[in-house]
């Protein structure tokens, strides 16, 4: 077999058997034009759509783009996929088989890709077997990671809404505990405004001792006022300190928490469409051409290798 593949040899064979060639190549393309055909390949039809990430915070070292793209390939948008499609009938899939999910993520991930671009989109590319379907598959897409992302945002922000509610129900627990200690002491005390009486009855107390007025009933009046300061005085301005200081903390809490209530409510897009899916008007799968060059140039080198093993078992 050492001249078997011999140039020479072959060259003399094709222009030998040129009839024969010619008529494989004609055969093979007749066949594989007919069984490339919509009767026996069903035609797929290709939808497109171009989106950027928007008004997301990234969680990790991730990109915006990159965080997108883990969304768009997560099982909750492809089960909703399932649903909104009815695609187990789409792709022939019986729900009560075993192995139904594995079945569909293979099927669906073979016809919908997701890829980021070198612009920092995401590339959502969907086939079908209807045109129309691929279409709004690809909306469907976008439309259920708009979802998703504002459900996760929300129960985030509905977390901090809870938590910063019950600080200020705390806060609020300790002003009502503060506000009626406080009255407590100041109608037993009839010191209403420590900072504010403190100098007033201070200086009044040392007139009348200076004065001699001592034992008068205004002095004496002013002695009792004076006795109730200097013992209750410090509680009393430790408790309108810690009043004060509630009220700031209140005041601060609430922002806080409208804050995350309005982040809660707020109802917002999280993809920028740049390309819109359109409907396409010829198919995409299968590439005729392509088949039928591959089929025959596949048949013609195939009857070159039976010419070649006829013609040496002559020699």
């Amino acid at each position: 077999m050492n001249n078997f593949f011999d140039n020479q040899r072959i060259l003399t064979l094709i222009w030998k058997r040129k009839v024969h060639f010619v008529i494989v190549g004609i055969i093979a393309v007749l066949l594989s034009a007919i069984f490339s055909g919509p009767t026996f390949i069903r035609p797929k039809f290709k939808s497109t759509a171009r989106v950027y990430p928007i008004n997301i915070i990234s969680m990790s070292e991730e990109s915006e783009t990159e965080q997108m793209l883990e969304i768009l390939n997560s099982n909750d948008i492809k089960l909703r996929m399932f649903d909104a499609f009815n695609l187990s009938d789409v792709y022939n899939i019986k729900k009560e088989d075993p192995h139904y999910l594995s079945y569909m993520f293979d099927i669906y991930n073979e016809n919908v890709n997701t890829s980021k671009t070198e612009y920092e989109t995401v590339e959502i590319k969907v086939m079908d077997y209807s045109p129309e379907r691929a279409a709004l598959m690809c909306d469907s897409i976008i439309h259920f990671y708009d979802q998703k992302v504002g459900d996760m945002h929300r129960a985030k922000n509905f977390e901090m809404v809870q938590i910063t509610q019950r600080e200020l129900n705390k806060k609020r627990k300790e002003y009502d505990s503060l506000k009626v200690q406080l009255d407590q002491a100041r109608k037993k005390s009839g010191i209403f405004d420590f900072n504010g009486q403190a100098p007033e009855i201070t200086r009044g107390y040392m007139n009348t001792l200076a004065n001699g007025r001592g034992s008068s009933s205004d002095g004496q009046k002013i002695e009792r006022i004076y006795g109730s300061f200097a013992e209750q005085g410090s509680e009393i301005s430790w408790l309108e300190e810690e009043n004060r200081s509630t009220i700031a903390e209140i005041d601060s809490i609430s922002k806080v928490h409208e804050v995350y209530v309005m982040e809660y409510e707020k109802d917002i897009t999280y993809s920028h469409v740049v390309e819109h899916p359109i409907v396409a008007d010829k198919k995409s799968y299968p590439v005729r051409w392509l088949i039928v060059a591959f089929s025959a140039f596949s048949a013609v080198f195939m009857a070159l290798l039976v010419f070649l093993v006829l013609d040496y078992r002559k020699e």
